[in-house]
């Protein structure tokens, strides 16, 4: 699974999690390809699950098994589309743009996209933004609340569980100093 887009270490991982699916469930990932091509279901998550329920096959080599029988979603092939498709509100592909340069003023830094958030990452993820109602953005960091007064706690984010805090920024010009600072302190953390 791993793609060009991936850091070195995620590209490790999904090495790793290639290598164990026979040694972990007895079958090499051509007969796992052979099975899932027989799911009746279509939807990604539905096939996960129907392997799950039906062959014991978990998240990690089932995602593994589903992509080299169907192909890689488009969070790996084709990010740029579903960055697009994530930030089409004008207010928050703003905030967006100005956390994106933030991002990337350090040196080494990975954008991905996922279907809910992008996120950036050096060897791993230390940020990531989803769009929020009303034109707005929460980011995710890779440092403690306590960095900052702005910073809380998350609640219920689908990102990185190395993201200890987040703010939620409702304009470009939220993206100060102090956001370009508390960016740099995760970089240098990942």
């Amino acid at each position: 699974m791993p793609e060009p887009n991936l850091t070195e270490r995620q590209q490790k991982w999904f090495a790793s999690v290639k290598a164990s699916l026979e040694r972990n469930t007895g079958k090499t990932l051509d007969e796992w390809v052979t099975i899932a091509r027989q799911c009746p279901e279509t939807g990604q998550r539905a096939q996960l699950k129907w392997l799950k329920d039906n062959h014991g096959l978990l998240q990690n080599h089932g995602m593994q098994v589903l992509h080299e029988a169907f192909g890689a979603s488009s969070a790996w092939t084709e990010p740029e589309e579903l960055i697009a498709a994530l930030w089409t509100d004008p207010a928050s592909k703003s905030i967006f743009e100005a956390v994106d340069a933030a991002a990337r003023k350090p040196n080494e830094v990975l954008q991905t996209a996922r279907k809910s958030y992008t996120a950036w990452s050096r060897k791993v993820q230390f940020a990531a933004a989803r769009p929020v109602k009303g034109g707005k953005l929460m980011l995710g960091l890779a440092v403690t609340p306590d960095a900052s007064p702005r910073l809380e706690t998350p609640k219920n984010e689908s990102w990185s569980e190395r993201l200890k805090a987040r703010t939620l920024l409702t304009s470009a010009a939220d993206v100060d100093a102090e956001i370009e600072a508390l960016l740099k302190a995760a970089w240098d953390g990942a």
